[in-house]
C-alpha cells in the first residue's frame, strides 16, 4: 500500500515561511557591533523627518509660495542628488585635514545643522536678514547638499566597513564578501528606515504641541548623532585616488552653470538645466564604463536608463498636502500618524525583502515597486474626488479611515526629495 503524496499547498506553505524567517533573520545575522557608527549616519538621514511636520505647516502656514512654486524649488534641491559623483571624487581625491571620510560628514551634519538654525530664526524672527521665502530657500539648500554630501560619504563607507579577511588571516571569498557588502547596503537602508519610524508620530505630536522654532532647534539632535557615528566608525582605510578633472572640473563647471542659469531667470530654465544634468550624467557614465567590456557597459546602461525612469516618475506636491488639511481637516498630529503607518509598512517591507533585493535584478524590483505604488495611489485618488462622502454617508467613515490605509510616503525632509 503506497503512501499519498503530500499535497502542492501542504509542502508550499512551510517553504514560505522558511523564506519569510531567513529574509526576517537575515539582516539580524549580518548586523556586526562595527557597522554600528555607520549606521548612524544613514539612522540620522531617517531621523531629520523629525522637522518634516513642522516644516511643511510652516511653509504652508507662514511663506507666500504656492505648491507649483514649492514644486520649482524642488526640482532645483534635486540637483545636488545628480552630481553625487563630484562628492564622491572630492572625497576619494581630496582629504581634508588628512580624512577622507570623517571630515566630509562633519562638514556635511554641519550644513545641516546651518539649515535649522536657519529654519529657526524665519520662524522666530531672529534672522531677519532677508525674507521667510529667500531664507527657507537657502535653508533647504544648505539642508540638502548636507544630506547629500553625508550619503556619499556613508555609502563610499560601506565598502570599507567590512573587514575583507577571516578570523585566521585569509581573504574571504569573493561570493561571501560580495554578499556582505550587499546586506551592509541593506542594513544602512534598515537604519535609515528606522530612523523614520522612530520620529514620525513624534513629528506630528512636536508639531502640534511646540512652536515651529522649538521644533527646527530640536531638530538639530539629529546631525549630533550622525556627527557621533563619524567620530566612532572603523574603517580598512580609503584609498587616496587621483583627481579626475573630467569628473571634478566637469562639475564644478556645471554647478556654475546651473547656477548662473537659476539666479539670471532665463527662460525655460528647469528645461535648460534639465538637458544639461542629462548630458553630464551621461557624460560621466561613460567615463565609468569607457574601460569596462561591452556586457558591463550594457548592464550599466540599462540599470541607469531604468533607475531615470522610475524616479522620474512624477509626484503630487504639496498641492496634495493642502488639499488635505483645507478640504478634509487632516492636522499636524493626523499626518504624524500617517507617517507613522508608512514608515512601519516601509521598514517591514524592506526587513522581510531585503534578502530578495539584494538577490534579484534592479529592473524587477522597481517593476514592483511600481506596481505597488500604483495599488496604494488609488485611495489618495479616490480622496480627491470626495469619495469619503459616500463612504461616510453610507459606510459610516470618512476621510481619515480612507487616508490611513494609505499613509503618504516618508520622506527624511523635502529638500530631499
Amino acid at each position: 500500500m503506497t503512501s499519498a503524496s503530500p499535497s502542492p499547498s501542504a509542502t508550499e506553505a512551510p517553504a514560505l515561511l522558511g523564506k519569510l524567517k531567513a529574509a526576517l533573520i537575515t539582516p539580524i545575522r549580518a548586523m556586526r557591533l562595527r557597522y554600528l557608527p555607520l549606521l548612524m549616519i544613514y539612522y540620522a538621514y531617517g531621523a531629520l523627518g523629525l522637522v518634516a511636520i513642522a516644516e511643511a505647516f510652516w511653509v504652508k502656514d507662514a511663506l507666500s509660495f504656492t505648491p507649483a512654486e514649492l514644486a520649482a524649488i524642488g526640482v532645483w534641491l534635486t540637483l545636488p542628488w545628480t552630481i553625487k559623483m563630484v562628492f564622491g571624487q572630492l572625497a576619494d581625491s581630496v582629504p581634508i585635514l588628512g580624512s577622507q571620510r570623517r571630515v566630509y560628514v562633519v562638514i556635511g551634519a554641519s550644513l545641516v545643522a546651518s539649515g535649522l538654525v536657519l529654519m529657526a530664526g524665519a520662524a522666530g524672527g531672529w534672522i531677519d536678514f532677508a525674507g521667510k521665502n529667500a531664507l527657507y530657500v537657502t535653508a533647504q539648500l544648505l539642508i540638502v547638499v548636507g544630506v547629500v554630501l553625508q550619503d556619499v560619504i556613508a555609502d563610499a563607507m560601506t565598502t570599507e566597513v567590512v573587514e575583507r579577511v577571516l578570523p585566521d588571516g585569509t581573504p574571504k571569498p569573493k561570493a561571501e564578501l560580495e554578499r556582505e557588502l550587499g546586506l551592509v547596503q541593506v542594513l544602512g537602508r534598515l537604519a535609515l528606515w528606522s530612523g523614520i519610524l522612530s520620529v514620525s508620530g513624534l513629528s506630528g505630536w512636536l508639531a502640534q504641541i511646540y512652536s515651529y522654532e522649538t521644533v527646527f532647534l530640536l531638530g538639530l539632535a539629529i546631525p549630533a548623532i550622525s556627527l557621533t557615528g563619524a567620530m566612532l566608525v572603523r574603517l580598512d582605510g580609503a584609498e587616496r585616488k587621483p583627481i579626475d578633472w573630467r569628473i571634478l572640473g566637469g562639475g564644478l563647471v556645471f554647478g556654475a552653470v546651473v547656477l548662473a542659469i537659476g539666479l539670471g531667470g532665463l527662460p525655460l530654465g528647469q528645461e535648460l538645466v534639465f538637458l544639461i544634468s542629462l548630458t553630464v550624467i551621461a557624460a560621466m557614465l561613460y567615463r565609468i564604463a569607457e574601460d569596462l567590456d561591452e556586457a558591463h557597459r550594457k548592464r550599466i546602461f540599462y540599470a541607469a536608463l531604468v533607475i531615470f525612469l522610475f524616479r522620474s516618475a512624477p509626484g503630487v506636491g504639496e498641492g496634495y498636502r493642502w488639499f488635505t488639511i483645507d478640504m478634509l481637516g487632516f492636522d499636524e498630529a493626523f499626518y504624524g500618524t500617517l507617517a507613522q503607518i508608512g514608515a512601519g509598512l516601509a521598514l517591514a517591507g524592506a526587513w522581510l525583502f531585503s534578502d530578495v533585493i539584494t538577490r534579484k535584478p534592479i529592473a524587477k524590483v522597481l517593476l514592483w515597486l511600481t506596481v505597488i505604488g500604483t495599488v496604494l495611489a488609488l485611495p489618495n485618488i479616490a480622496l480627491t474626488l470626495r469619495f469619503d462622502e459616500w463612504t461616510q454617508e453610507h459606510l459610516g467613515f470618512g476621510a481619515r479611515a480612507i487616508a490611513s490605509s494609505t499613509p503618504p510616503r516618508n520622506r527624511p525632509s523635502p529638500s530631499s526629495a
